[in-house]
């Protein structure tokens, strides 16, 4: 069974088992998540699409980690104008390992 949930405005294919990177959520590491914005939910040739949500559908989960990723390096630069500018940063995200998918 697979869902497609949204959250931190982006949407993932989620299936049982599966560990995904979400934007930060605040949430200490090991408590409970619910994500009730469900759009989708297939079963092999059964699949159920909402208008826009899916009613009674709901993914629970468990948060693994808070942590930082990789840094990205923002390079703006223009031609013969001697313009230049470097910046880094670093997204926040929230790892959380998807425990179970429920529909009605």
């Amino acid at each position: 069974m697979y869902a497609i949930i949204e959250t931190g405005g982006k949407q993932y294919r989620v299936n049982e088992g599966d560990i995904i990177r979400v934007e930060k959520l605040p949430a200490e590491v090991g408590s409970d998540i619910e994500f009730e914005r469900v759009l989708m939910v297939g079963a092999g040739e059964d699949v159920k699409v909402g208008m826009p949500l899916v009613d009674g559908a709901k993914v629970m989960g468990k948060v693994v980690e808070q942590d930082r990723g990789k840094k990205i390096v923002v390079f703006k630069m223009k031609r013969r104008k001697n313009y230049r500018r470097k910046q880094g940063h670093r997204q926040d995200y929230t790892g959380v390992r998807i425990d179970k998918i429920e529909q009605e």
